[in-house]
């Protein structure tokens, strides 16, 4: 079964809105909280760099994922899809995702470390906590893909050596 070419235009289009808002908001919106929040809180003002140097670094994985889904959509539209290019950009895409996961659970204990008592920080972290549960979604949905790819990739190579 072949997609339609609209489809993953569509999905191609989806994919770079995503990456565009995304750099929106690390561009102009949370560099804009984070020095409201340093006026707020005088204090802590030092830790605003701290927290957007984080965000970008947790950009680098996120972007890549963007990427490896990019480059997916391609190969569907070449009709490449049962293919072992397509199971690597799937496995990054599972191992991006797991490092999105694992830099924020980095994240929030760096932030319980810091504020232990001195800030309400359940927000950030029922945040935090919502973003990993995404991040662990697209993980086990791209490694579950990735095994079905294989064994249909497996099942293809074996009825290519019987006829």
């Amino acid at each position: 079964m072949q997609l339609k070419k609209g489809s993953t235009v569509f999905l191609k289009v989806v994919v770079f809105l995503i990456g565009l808002a995304v750099l929106a908001v690390c561009l102009f919106g949370l560099p804009a909280i984070a020095s409201r929040d340093a006026a707020k809180h005088p204090d802590t003002a030092y830790l605003q760099y701290c927290f957007l140097g984080f965000v970008f670094v947790l950009c680098i994985p996120f972007y890549t994922a963007l990427y490896q889904a990019f480059k997916l959509l391609t190969y569907i539209d070449r009709n490449q899809a049962f293919s072992t290019i397509s199971i690597k950009a799937l496995k990054y895409i599972k191992y991006c995702s797991c490092t999105i996961g694992i830099l924020i659970v980095l994240g929030i204990i760096i932030s319980i470390a810091l504020f232990y008592g001195n800030e309400d920080i359940t927000g950030i972290i029922m945040l935090a906590l919502i973003s990993i549960l995404a991040s662990s979604v697209i993980a086990a949905f791209a490694a579950v893909l990735q095994k079905l790819l294989q064994k249909a990739l497996d099942l293809k190579s074996e009825n290519d050596l019987v006829v």
